[in-house]
């Protein structure tokens, strides 16, 4: 990468310059991570958790929603803690404030009342919050059990089973992946989660990751619209970063029938090597994060040349 590049990039948020550091730079990142808490981003953010250890009085929307707003608010708990998440904070922050034990005792989901640790009916809420609750220590066996028990006969996840679908969607597929990886990273997983893993892996993969089983065609134009944060979307720059980190997990190495995915990542950087965002997820933010649609995403940058740096590393060695 150009010492330009590198520059820029290290010029940023501490929840994004450890990244560079480790991933991108190899220089020593452990005491910028360290930061993410106290300074940032990550500080910020935590700043803004109640008493009761939730964002915004809510699980998953904020407790003053009623609708009518354009987009959906990303203000409520289960999307705060998926931000802090992935910046990098030490889950021991949130621990001592016994965030995990505060929101089983207070924050219930929109859905039913459900109870927050115990899950809802939503493959991409219920993988989140999967991720989040081995990150803090909760037992979140319960809604992994559910992972299995509704993955569809094609492979994958679809949110929409409530609606009686029977097929598998790109969105729900990639979330519901990301979500039991994380639990097989923090637990080292059954062989039914591995299994159900190898699953959902193969559903994409044998679409190429965004194309059409039946067809070949694209299976719609956001396949390779790169817009951070990522939110429950798919596109194929999420996926693939996805399977880097699967692949990292497994000892893997990648598979050959991405290729045509990691073209169009490879298409979408600019001659200076940048990304650039394609447009942000309206609704209500506590602060934004990342820059205006057309600029040069730092983040996108990131997970671009960390995928294209996996993936060629594998095929020149």
């Amino acid at each position: 990468m150009g010492g330009g590049l590198g520059s820029w990039l290290r010029e940023s948020d501490v929840a994004l310059r450890w990244q560079v550091e480790r991933d991108l730079l190899g220089e020593p990142w452990e005491g910028t991570r360290g930061r993410v808490g106290v300074e940032g981003f990550g500080a910020r953010l935590l700043a803004l958790q109640g008493v009761d250890g939730q964002w915004a009085g809510g699980a998953y929307f904020p407790a003053d929603f009623r609708g009518g707003e354009e987009g959906q608010p990303w203000t409520a708990t289960t999307w705060a803690l998926r931000e802090l998440r992935e910046w990098g904070l030490d889950p021991a922050v949130l621990r001592e404030r016994r965030t995990g034990e505060l929101l089983a005792e207070h924050c219930r989901w929109e859905y039913d009342d459900l109870p927050y640790w115990g899950g809802e009916v939503d493959c991409c809420v219920n993988a989140m919050t999967v991720a989040s609750g081995v990150w803090l220590g909760v037992d979140v066996s319960g809604i992994v059990e559910w992972f299995l028990a509704h993955r569809m006969a094609d492979g994958g996840w679809n949110c929409e089973w409530v609606a009686g679908s029977t097929r598998s969607s790109y969105h729900s597929t990639v979330n519901s992946l990301s979500g039991l990886l994380a639990y097989d990273v923090a637990t080292g997983g059954t062989d039914a989660t591995r299994a159900a893993r190898r699953s959902g892996e193969e559903y994409l993969l044998e679409r190429g990751l965004f194309r059409r089983l039946s067809t070949g065609d694209p299976v719609a134009p956001w396949v390779d619209r790169f817009a951070y944060p990522f939110r429950w979307s798919y596109d194929v720059l999420r996926a693939a970063d996805y399977f880097r980190q699967a692949s990292h997990h497994d000892g893997t190495p990648p598979d050959p029938r991405m290729a045509g995915a990691i073209d169009l990542i490879r298409a979408a950087r600019q001659p200076d090597g940048t990304w650039l965002q394609a447009g942000r997820h309206p609704g209500r933010v506590w602060f934004e994060v990342d820059v205006p649609a057309g600029e040069p995403s730092k983040w996108l940058t990131l997970f671009g040349t960390r995928v294209l740096h996996w993936w060629d590393s594998a095929h020149q060695a």
